[in-house]
């Protein structure tokens, strides 16, 4: 199994739920084909460098995780078929992406929790 991400962007029309709906659609295909979900990022409501199919902002959202390389062109197929899909883009991970990945994650959780002490002391 090797590991990849992918990071794709919902159309701004949806409501929150809807675009819940359509990353926990994603989520799901993954997990029931086998592969290993390692990380989830919602980036949120962010604008896009030019407009596509005359929207100008989308949902970002990034999943990295293993698969068997046969299913890759699967996911994409779903993602393609997909209205609610602007843009898509899978790349496979060499060892340098997967070691900077980690650290970033490690990065990531530890200003969370910098973040979360702050606001335990300010608010006592």
């Amino acid at each position: 199994m090797r590991q990849y991400e992918t990071v794709f962007i919902i159309t701004p029309v949806l409501s929150e739920d809807q675009v819940r709906e359509v990353t926990s659609r994603y989520k799901d295909l993954l997990l029931e084909n086998g592969c290993k979900l390692i990380h989830e990022e919602k980036w949120g409501l962010r604008k896009l460098a030019y407009p596509v199919a005359k929207k100008t902002t989308g949902f970002y959202h990034l999943f990295e995780y293993q698969a068997d390389p046969s299913f890759i062109e699967k996911f994409e197929i779903n993602l393609k078929r997909d209205e609610r899909i602007l843009r898509f883009l899978t790349v496979k991970l060499d060892k340098h992406a997967i070691e900077y990945n980690a650290r970033r994650r490690e990065r990531l959780k530890e200003a969370k929790k910098e973040i979360a002490t702050t606001q335990e002391t300010t608010n006592a």
